[in-house]
Parts: structure tokens; C-alpha cells; sequence
């Protein structure tokens, strides 16, 4: 009986020992939290909070979600412009009309 309350205390000890919140914040970021924090922190050149958001999720889904964050932007400014977004998109990145 105690074998399997024993295997169980483990696996949570096993968790947090690999969980780098485990000490501090347990609460879990979604992506999309995690590509807003990040996003907003390289605008304001914020190394500690960059590298505080790009450890809430994988690379691969903080990449996902500064995708869907950069292609909402685009469109939300777009419609506000009443343009085409791949008009926005350039704008933004300083290219010249297409």
C-alpha cells in the first residue's frame, strides 16, 4: 500500500526538482502569454524579462506564438489603416511598396 503513495511522492519531487517555477511562480504560462511578455520585452530592450518569457514554453511554441501574435498585429493595424496587410507588413519593416 505504501509502495504506491511512495512512487507518487516522487514523481513529484521528480517534477519540481526538473521545474525551474517550482521555487518561485507555479503558476503555468500559456504560449500566447509567454509571445506577448517576450514581444513586449524586446521592444522595450529588456533582456531579463526576454529571457524570463522564453523560459516559460518551448522554443517551438514561443516561436508559434510570436507568429500568431505578428499576424494578429498585422491585421488588427491593417484594418485600422484600411490597407492590405502585406501592405502593413512592409510598412512595418521598412521595405518599399510592392
Amino acid at each position: 500500500m505504501f509502495g504506491w503513495v511512495r512512487q507518487s511522492w516522487d514523481r513529484v519531487l521528480d517534477a519540481w526538482r526538473r521545474d525551474p517555477n517550482a521555487a518561485g511562480d507555479r503558476r503555468t504560462h500559456n504560449l500566447f502569454e509567454a509571445a506577448a511578455a517576450y514581444v513586449s520585452a524586446c521592444a522595450e530592450d529588456d533582456q531579463e524579462r526576454i529571457d524570463e518569457a522564453a523560459g516559460w514554453v518551448s522554443p517551438e511554441a514561443l516561436s508559434f506564438g510570436v507568429n500568431e501574435l505578428a499576424c494578429r498585429a498585422v491585421i488588427a493595424l491593417a484594418r485600422e489603416r484600411d490597407e492590405s496587410p502585406g501592405t502593413v507588413a512592409r510598412d512595418l519593416l521598412g521595405l518599399p511598396a510592392a
